[in-house]
């Protein structure tokens, strides 16, 4: 069944060679890119090997049975193949997950846009909230986050943050983040101490090299102004901001965030061009989704993932109906258990689609 990783076994230790060569140690791009792949194949050969032991550790066990008529040994056989089995259909299962196709923008860096829905002030508050939440994430993990542009509404809350996270892995780890997030809590300005629902909508995207989506010069118009905000002594006297909108779409984006008109460019045609890449991946992704419903969701922006409840400090994610009353660590951007549940479920789905 796994004949093919043989060829994968052959490479993964040539690269351990190689990461032992002078020549590519005197490379430093080369080595890390060979110690990267390294890396990459590391969990499938070891998956492999263990896998070829358990098959050969029922087929000595077999062998056994035949040969041998003591029946203490004979035991010993059965409780060795039964043990082989045990094993080879663990490795086996690990193997096809670790087979499964992979997204292609799993290892991209990423833009997250943060906008308040209904609730007004409270829906604006909570989005800041969970700005804290996914840069202390971001943090956790030794990955980057700057912000591109934001929109305060004056009591501490954003109607809108868009921030890039720059990391290994990032879109891996935070693209089951898309969605609507729903908070369920007593507004500070609330007199009578009801509970209100607002919501958040958040959207997670790959960012994209230049030549994977193309933008034609006479489909865009850039438009400078001057910053608002907090920026220190130039941000505010030049007009260093850029605003992008792009004709064929009506896509706007602004960047203010540097103090460099130039740079605030670089970064809202980068956005640009992360927003155009996510509208081709969801014509894509309905096009999947009227064959697959899947259970963690098609990253519809529409679609309501998780609520926070504050009064049962209880987060419940909808998709793969988990509640963790964990409500504080969450927010402080302890998100990798949530984001490993929910990535173990969208793997199994996969895996049952491929049986």
């Amino acid at each position: 069944m796994f004949e093919q990783l043989g060829d994968l076994e052959s490479r993964y230790e040539e690269l351990g060679r190689r990461l032992n060569d002078p020549e590519i140690i005197a490379d430093q791009s080369l080595w890390q890119k060979t110690m990267r792949e390294h890396a990459d194949l590391t969990p499938l050969v070891e998956a492999y090997q263990k896998y070829r032991q358990a098959l050969q550790l029922e087929q000595d066990s077999l062998e056994l049975l035949e040969e041998e008529s003591d029946e203490e040994l004979r035991q010993i056989a059965k409780d060795e193949l039964a043990q082989g089995r045990a094993q080879a259909a663990e490795q086996e299962r690990r193997l096809k997950f670790l087979l499964l196709p992979k997204d292609p923008n799993d290892e991209k860096n990423v833009f997250v846009e943060i906008r308040a829905g209904a609730g007004g002030d409270e829906a604006a508050l909570f989005a800041s909230e969970l700005y804290r939440m996914y840069s202390r994430y971001a943090e956790r993990k030794g990955w980057k986050s700057s912000v591109v542009s934001v929109n305060e509404n004056g009591l501490g809350g954003f109607k809108e943050i868009v921030f890039s996270i720059t990391g290994q892995g990032a879109y891996s780890r935070l693209k089951y983040e898309s969605g609507v997030h729903r908070v369920q809590r007593v507004p500070v300005t609330e007199s009578g101490g009801r509970i209100h629902t607002s919501t958040v909508t958040v959207a997670v995207l790959p960012e994209v090299e230049d030549v994977e989506v193309e933008i034609k010069p006479g489909d865009i118009r850039i438009d400078v102004f001057r910053s608002s905000g907090n920026g220190g002594q130039c941000v505010n006297t030049t007009d260093s901001a850029v605003r992008i909108t792009h004709f064929p779409t009506g896509i706007v984006v602004s960047c203010q965030d540097e103090k460099s008109q130039l740079k605030n460019k670089d970064k809202a045609l980068k956005v640009l061009r992360s927003r155009l890449y996510d509208l081709e991946l969801a014509k894509q992704q309905a096009a999947v989704s009227a064959n697959r419903r899947s259970q963690v969701g098609t990253g519809d922006r529409s679609e309501k993932i998780r609520t926070y409840n504050f009064p049962q400090t209880r987060i419940t994610d909808h998709r793969v109906k988990l509640t963790l009353y964990k409500m504080e660590n969450v927010l402080d951007g302890d998100l990798d258990e949530l984001i490993d549940y929910i990535t173990a479920a969208d793997q199994a789905e996969k895996l049952k689609e491929n049986e």
